[in-house]
Parts: C-alpha cells; structure tokens; sequence
C-alpha cells in the first residue's frame, strides 16, 4: 500500500476558496477605468481588458482546494478581438453556475450626447468608429451590448455622475469589509432629467408646496432655510417625513438580510431643485439619528 503524500492536498476534503468575480462592461467612455480603479482601493484585484477566452486560465488555479479567498474585477469590452455577446454568454453561464464564484455583471451605461462629449474632450477615437463619425460608433455599439445589458445584474449611468460619486457608488455596492453595515444613498432628482437609474426606491414629492412659484425663493435650492421653512410649513411634509423614515427603517434590516449592501433612495421632484432636495437632506438627518449610514447627493440641484 503507497502512503499518503502528506503536503498534498485531498481535493475532495479540503475547502474549496470562494472568489468574488465582478465583470465591469459597457459602453466605451462609460467610465469603466474609474469603476476599476474605484474597486482596486477597496481590495480588488483590478485587470483591464484581459481577453474573454484568458478568464477561465485565470480562476482556474485561484479555485483549486486549499487556497485563499479572491476578490477580482476585470473590465472587458470591444477593445478586444474575441468579445461578442455570445462569447460572454460561452464564458459567463458556467461562471455563474459555480458553486464557489459569486459573478456579478456590471453594465456602464452613459447617454450618447455625453458619450460624444467626452470622445471629442479627450481626442480618443470611438472604437467601433474607425474613419465614421463618433456617434455611429456609439450607436453601433450599444445596439451590439444591448443583450448584455438587459442580463447584467447592476446597471450604472454614468451621465450625471462625478468621478468621487462613481467611486463611492462601487465602494458601496461591492466594498469587501467585515462591516456588515447597509450603505443608504440619499439622491434627490429631477422628473423632467428622467429616472435615476441607479435607484432602488424612488419617492415623488411633487404633491409638496412647490417654492417655485415664490420670487425670491426661485433662485436658491432645498438647502437654504428659507425653502427649507416654505416647505416644512406644508401641513403634509412632516406626517411623510415620519411615514418615509419608520418605513425606511423598516426594510433597512430585510434589504440587510438578504445580502445587499448599498440601497439607493431617490426623491424626485419637477425640477430637482427645492422639494426634493430638501426632503433628501431631510431624510439623511432622520436616518443618520437612527443610526444608518447614508450619504446624500443631489443630481439635479445646480441645473438651471
């Protein structure tokens, strides 16, 4: 009878490592760099453009009974020759049916005029352009992702955002601290600029008193006291306020339960700029007494 090696691992006893694989795609200009850069300070181990086909060499060995836990994120996109949504699909649905890897698809997405925008700022040529204008690259492009995008598992607009909210956006999705904490992020729009697509919950406050109509409270937003008191003076805001926070804390706990990390709460108005941002800075005080953490943004408030 052969003795056992001692220094080799028993596949079928020794715990397999799990890792956590988040793909980064979508449209090119996005902010896929940022969302990279954003997940390598909170832990991950970040890879740009690495090739569909290279994704499977590179868990292999990662997986293997008997090492650590991994933390990966790799962008993919049409800068390489094999990327195709079928590709994706070949490489993807048996990452996903792994019992030891947690895939999550991350599709950035950005409204064309912006797209545009940034290919002419930085002089880059679309890569599905070639000697065509910029936007029939775009345009090309989201037409091909399209299938990707309706199956990722978070979709990210870009349009609005700063590059710090586009960090602390991924910092909070997928932060890999013990803290078992729910991040809440307050974000206060407008109807008129279209539904924040990041959101988790959205709440209408356009039945408050609109300050709008008031001259001199026109031209200054839902942080100034004096809209502040015009529309805390509504016989209906405080008895929503309350409603909204004991419902709030309410789900906290069950979001919580069920494994999410980051909730996002929007409060949209008509214009973005005096109701919802006061009830968005309303609500952050409320929470952050209960104990949560949140943050507040306001997408809207500077627009004219």
């Amino acid at each position: 009878m052969t003795a056992k090696d001692p220094d080799r691992q028993d596949d079928s006893v020794a715990t397999k490592p799990r890792v956590r694989l988040l793909l980064i795609t979508g449209l090119s200009g996005a902010g896929r760099t940022m969302a990279l850069k954003a997940l390598e300070d909170v832990g991950y181990e970040a890879i740009d453009n690495l090739p569909l086909s290279l994704i499977n060499r590179l868990l292999y060995p990662l997986t293997r009974p008997g090492g650590g836990d991994h933390a990966i994120a790799i962008a993919v996109d049409f800068r390489q020759r094999d990327f195709s949504t079928k590709a994706f699909d070949q490489v993807t649905a048996p990452l996903a049916a792994r019992d030891n890897i947690d895939l999550n698809v991350v599709f950035l997405d950005c409204d064309n005029q912006v797209l545009a925008r940034r290919f002419t700022e930085t002089r880059r040529r679309h890569p599905l352009a070639e000697d065509r204008p910029v936007m029939d690259g775009i345009v090309r492009e989201r037409q091909l992702l399209a299938p990707i995008k309706d199956r990722a598992d978070l979709l990210v607009d870009t349009s609005n955002l700063t590059v710090g909210e586009l960090r602390a956006l991924f910092a909070g999705h997928f932060r890999l601290s013990d803290d078992p904490g729910l991040l809440i992020s307050v974000l206060s729009f407008s109807y008129r600029q279209g539904l924040p697509r990041e959101a988790d919950l959205v709440f209408d406050v356009r039945f408050l008193a609109n300050p709008h109509y008031v001259d001199e409270l026109r031209p200054l937003t839902g942080r100034d006291p004096g809209v502040g008191a015009y529309i805390a003076a509504d016989p209906a805001c405080e008895p929503f306020l309350v409603s909204l926070t004991n419902m709030l804390e309410t789900l906290l706990p069950l979001y919580q339960r069920e494994g999410k990390s980051y909730l996002t709460v929007a409060i949209g108005c008509t214009g973005g700029r005096h109701r919802s941002v006061y009830t968005a800075e309303a609500l952050t005080k409320r929470l952050l007494v209960a104990g949560q953490h949140v943050q507040v943004r306001h997408r809207d408030a500077d627009k004219i």
